[in-house]
């Protein structure tokens, strides 16, 4: 297989759109950015913000914007309603937006979009929209939104431009990090181009940009021969190979994301959280989701564990619950039995952990020998399991998973290149593995130069221009 290989088809919908990738957003970005800080500006700040993140969600994809507009609009009225009544309107709430989740996300489960028009009906039209960029990120926003601002007596509501910025804010609006309404909300108020911390926001800025540049968007162009029906053609131990090439692009693409996300909200004053702390280092399962996507696995455990009752029913009761979460968690991501299967798995091996393990430490430091094992054990799991990610039919995953364990006689077989394989993982690997006394005793002395090799490989030798991987969900 050379390096360039054939790239991997765009999630339906943002081919028109604007990414944190293309030169229209570095200019957008720009003009945003110095518009927000002039004086005359200042008073209208959120405005700007609102309308902006409008114009950054419309771009190229207008037929999005009214979906969009329903969402927060609908929203902000049951919000309204459940400070007076929660016991009645934040139910409706909840329902609305999980309604709106289900159908955009879900229709296709039943509804065939290349079936002929019945007529020229509104229901005909809503049917043939395309799934809306983000969609289950903002949903997530808006019932947080409705859950912890009704929780008091003394919350006060918020005006509807506050709201707007809230769950559209440009840069966590399509692929996060998610962000609760009670650490969001109280950081809008008037900023300043003096309180700009520009030193930390450009070294999340340029981690993100180098992640995706240099390790995702290379990386993918290997993985894609891990789709159908390409993986046919490769050898059975480039297969093993692209499983775990393809666990170190979904953290690096993701990852990258979230990091320029966190970087551009520094930019106009606003903290997100971080969403990754070296998840491939977990020595448990329980681990691991507290390091990965982390703000998903927060929202899930406040606003749905928590509820069905956590661990306080009793140990089958936590199993149950444990198994409902992760399974709508994997459901969450699409409308594919592959996902369910990828978050039922992963509450399966939870669950035998709890069920093994009991009450044991498993994330306890200084194990020289066992945690290291661990470590490895947790992630040939997590990658593994990344094949049903990866493919979200079903039997094209399973096709895979089997195609690791026979020997593929295909007289054409394409060839990995595992010099190149190394090179564009080795960001990942050295992120995750170096030890950090390393990095904390010399940080001044190697920061500028490791930042300098970062902007010359992702200027220098950058992949071919994909979308992020979370753009589809």
């Amino acid at each position: 297989m050379t390096k360039r290989g054939p790239t991997a088809s765009r999630p339906l919908g943002i081919e028109n759109g604007m990414t944190f990738t293309s030169w229209q957003f570095g200019i957008f970005a720009a003009v945003v950015f110095a518009l927000y800080y002039s004086p005359a500006i200042r008073p209208f700040q959120v405005q700007l913000l609102v309308l902006s993140s409008l114009f950054f969600y419309g771009y190229g994809q207008l037929e999005f914007l009214p979906m969009l507009a329903v969402a927060v609009l609908g929203t902000y009225l049951l919000l309204i309603l459940a400070i007076r009544d929660r016991s009645i309107w934040l139910p409706v709430g909840i329902a609305f937006n999980l309604g709106l989740l289900a159908f955009f996300k879900y229709k296709f489960l039943f509804f065939d979009p290349a079936a002929p028009l019945t007529g020229a009906s509104l229901v005909d039209f809503l049917l043939r929209l395309p799934l809306p960029i983000g969609i289950s990120f903002f949903v997530f926003h808006n019932i947080s939104l409705l859950v912890d601002l009704t929780k008091s007596d003394e919350t006060q509501r918020p005006d509807l431009t506050s709201t707007f910025l809230y769950i559209i804010f440009f840069p966590q609006l399509v692929s996060g990090p998610i962000t609760r309404a009670q650490m969001f909300l109280p950081q809008i108020r008037q900023k300043f181009f003096a309180d700009v911390p520009f030193v930390e926001a450009a070294k999340w800025i340029l981690t993100g940009y180098f992640f995706k540049l240099y390790v995702a968007n290379n990386l993918n162009e290997m993985t894609a021969y891990m789709d159908f029906p390409l993986f046919e053609t490769v050898r059975t131990q480039d297969k093993w190979l692209l499983v775990f090439l393809y666990s170190y692009q979904i953290y690096a693409d993701f990852f990258g994301y979230t990091a320029i996300a966190i970087g551009l909200g520094l930019l106009f004053g606003y903290r997100l959280p971080v969403n990754f702390n070296l998840p491939y280092v977990s020595a448990s399962f329980s681990e691991f989701w507290s390091r990965w996507h982390i703000s998903l696995s927060s929202w899930l455990r406040t606003y749905l564990y928590i509820p069905l009752g956590g661990n306080r029913r009793g140990t089958v009761g936590t199993y149950l619950n444990i198994m409902i979460v992760m399974g709508l968690g994997g459901l969450w991501h699409g409308a594919a039995l592959s996902y369910l299967a990828w978050g039922t798995m992963h509450g399966v091996l939870l669950v035998l952990e709890r069920a093994i393990f009991g009450n044991v430490d498993l994330n306890r430091r200084g194990e020289t020998i066992v945690r290291p094992a661990r470590i490895g054990i947790v992630f040939f799991c997590v990658s593994m399991l990344w094949i049903f990610f990866k493919l979200p039919n079903l039997d094209h995953a399973l096709a895979y998973l089997s195609g690791m364990f026979t020997v593929n006689i295909n007289p054409n077989q394409a060839k990995l290149f595992n010099s190149l394989a190394l090179l564009y993982s080795l960001p990942v690997i050295i992120q995750h593995l170096a030890p950090r006394s390393l990095f904390e005793t010399s940080r001044r002395k190697v920061e500028p130069y490791l930042y300098g090799l970062m902007t010359a490989l992702m200027c220098v030798e950058a992949g071919p221009s994909t979308s992020f991987i979370y753009f589809q969900f």
